[in-house]
């Protein structure tokens, strides 16, 4: 009997993180198709039915391919580098609420343990670049160490703002809050700092200095090929799966699709299926199974315009210089969060809605 709640703790993990792997594996094809489509190609389009496996072909020559380690390299750190990256990489969806009470752990200092998370997944980047022995990888790892730790600063501080609407660092709070309007809405400004701090956390192009192919050759993972790769290459796509589901959470609303101003639009302008709307919900919703499908979809859709976002800035946006990079954030980002940060609390006393949540034992 002791060994059942170990048993469903597993297949709790088992029932996020094989469908999280798949939706990695699934947004690199998004991508490839997406970027030829605005690029006029064609993109994936052999392997499978529209190239839908091509994500699982490109693993598999990952996997098979020969690895090779350089003769001076540590080779622990060289290993364990990639696994920690990828491991804090997925350690974060243990507190996404996909649902009302569908978390693997609905806990109160959500928000704070996927900063701490996401910050230590850059020790794995700056072990595999330093125990490579390469200075192409040594330089790169040391840019990523140093635009991750000034980006977090920036996310750390718009989250801050969000809180402040909420008074709670749960995630599930937070969503519950924008059931009468999304935090976007109020907080536009800093959702798009917030925005332009995700792309840069997740080392993606405009904000790819750490694998500048230009400068570095592929920065911090130059010396690494084979199943190490493909834990460095996991990992970059997870962390953007999962930034875009948080900025889903703290900016749109989550997993709610009951978006009450545009039904409440609705019904001023009367409508006709505004009624047959409300009707067929109440009739939708009565099943526990299809009310929770919904949530998922709704989270599920919404990150996905995340995702498709992220594809359209490395699409458009040429590279810059990691100088520019670096006093972008100091210069420009931080001091309009700090701004910010007068501000809301500010405009929260003086309209008196300063939030209170009290959590009674």
């Amino acid at each position: 009997m002791l060994y059942i709640p170990t048993l469903i703790s597993v297949i709790e993990v088992l029932l996020v993180m094989v469908p999280v792997l798949m939706a990695v594996a699934y947004v690199t094809v998004a991508e490839r198709k997406t970027m030829a489509s605005m690029q006029r190609r064609l993109g994936p389009n052999s392997v499978g039915y529209y190239g839908l496996l091509q994500a699982f072909a490109d693993a598999l020559k990952l996997l098979l391919k020969e690895y090779v380690s350089p003769t001076q390299a540590n080779l622990i750190l060289f290993f364990l580098g990639p696994v920690i990256t990828l491991i804090f990489s997925l350690l974060g969806y243990a507190v996404i609420p996909f649902g009302p009470g569908l978390a693997v752990s609905d806990y109160n200092l959500g928000i704070l343990y996927m900063l701490a998370v996401s910050s230590l997944a850059t020790y794995g980047i700056l072990l595999a670049g330093w125990s490579a022995n390469s200075k192409y990888a040594f330089l790169g790892s040391l840019r990523s160490t140093a635009q991750l730790i000034s980006y977090e600063l920036i996310l750390s501080s718009a989250i801050l703002l969000v809180i402040m609407l909420t008074g709670s660092l749960n995630l599930t709070v937070n969503i519950e809050a924008q059931r009468a309007i999304w935090f976007i809405f109020p907080l536009f400004p800093i959702f798009i700092i917030f925005f332009i701090g995700s792309v840069a956390e997740t080392n993606r192009a405009p904000f790819d200095l750490a694998e500048a192919e230009s400068e570095l050759v592929s920065g911090f993972m130059t010396e690494h090929a084979a199943v190490v790769f493909v834990f460095f290459f996991l990992a970059e796509y997870a962390s953007i799966v999962l930034i875009c589901i948080l900025t889903t959470i703290l900016f749109l609303g989550g997993y709610l699709y009951d978006y009450l101003p545009f039904m409440s639009l609705l019904k001023y302008i009367n409508l006709d299926f505004y009624l047959d709307y409300l009707s067929n919900k109440e009739v939708i919703v009565s099943d526990p199974i299809v009310e929770g499908l919904l949530y998922g979809l709704s989270l599920g859709f919404k990150s996905c315009i995340m995702i498709f976002v992220f594809i359209w800035v490395r699409a458009s946006f040429p590279r810059i210089r990691f100088d520019q990079l670096m006093s972008f954030c100091w210069t420009v980002l931080l001091p309009i969060v700090i701004a910010f940060i007068v501000l809301v609390p500010c405009i929260l006393y003086s309209f008196e809605i300063i939030p209170s949540n009290i959590n009674l034992f």
